[in-house]
């Protein structure tokens, strides 16, 4: 896909991080935007911002979780704009601690966010890109944020990890499947290491019908204090990963990483897997895992 201007992108999580970068990015590309977010007031911000840049756009709040609203805004922005040539199926959110304290309510917000989320907006979405395919002059591309935590897993990232893991399996799912249909219709996986987002605060849009009773245990306070000082330490900005993103998509790229350095531990990974090795991973090539190792275990010994 080479030419933006005057097509139409639509970006879940828009009103803030990545998904606030890649609209930016897009707006300088002369794109029309349709931006979808749960916080009513990041999202009017974002939009606003991109009016005085003199972007057309519009801010829907919408959550993505939501198969049967995803469906109804899938429909307004396509009677507002007419096709819809980028998706962005970028809002997600983040939790942590050990797999067995995470709690059923834990499990049914990650993944409605992040990968029910991602599922409604290709089932929404697609479809109606499909059937824009028909003129052949039409290009476009469903782009999935998934994460470095989608090829890699560690101590304290549980629930984020296996769904991160599951966006990228989707993705692709969704690229075999396209091939099958359109040529014209493309999809690719958007895997960023630590980006310094507001996403290490998640728990601010969280509804009230999935909040925890209990307070969090010690791990899982000593975990999400490690994950939120290595998303703040991120040597990678929103701005710096919205550029990459589009710059992948005009070359067709299918796996984008931000931070390619995260190539190396996927390698490892793999070589275990190929070889049949009990996983261990190589902290003394990633720093922020073991910061985050090492305070889960304090932790643990205080218990």
């Amino acid at each position: 896909m080479k030419n933006f201007t005057g097509k139409v992108a639509v970006i879940t999580g828009g009103g803030s991080g990545i998904g606030k970068a890649l609209a930016m990015a897009a707006a300088k590309r002369g794109m029309k935007l349709a931006l979808l977010d749960i916080q009513s007031d990041a999202l009017a911000q974002s939009v606003d911002e991109l009016r005085q840049m003199g972007a057309e756009a519009v801010g829907i709040t919408a959550d993505v979780s939501d198969a049967a609203a995803m469906q109804t805004v899938a429909d307004q922005i396509e009677i507002h704009y007419g096709a819809i040539h980028l998706v962005f199926n970028n809002a997600g959110v983040t939790s942590s601690g050990p797999v067995w304290e995470s709690t059923e309510k834990d499990w049914d917000w990650l993944l409605g966010i992040n990968l029910k989320g991602v599922v409604n907006g290709v089932r929404s979405f697609t479809p109606k890109m499909l059937a824009a395919a028909s003129d052949k002059a039409y290009e476009g591309c469903v782009v999935n944020t998934a994460s470095l935590a989608g090829i890699l897993a560690g101590p304290g990232m549980g629930i984020y990890s296996v769904s991160k893991h599951a966006v990228v399996a989707l993705s692709e799912c969704l690229h075999y499947d396209l091939q099958l249909v359109s040529p014209q219709v493309r999809a690719a996986v958007l895997c960023p290491s630590y980006v310094p987002t507001a996403i290490g605060n998640s728990d601010r849009n969280r509804p009230a019908h999935l909040l925890n009773e209990k307070p969090p245990t010690n791990a899982q306070l000593a975990s999400l204090a490690a994950a939120q000082q290595a998303v703040a330490q991120g040597n990678i900005t929103a701005t710096e990963v919205a550029e990459i993103t589009f710059k992948a998509i005009e070359q067709g790229c299918f796996y984008i990483f931000p931070s390619p350095e995260g190539l190396a531990l996927f390698k490892l990974r793999s070589d275990n897997i190929l070889n049949q090795v009990t996983p261990e991973f190589p902290y003394e090539l990633f720093p922020a895992m073991k910061d985050r190792r090492d305070r889960m275990l304090a932790a643990q010994a205080k218990t």
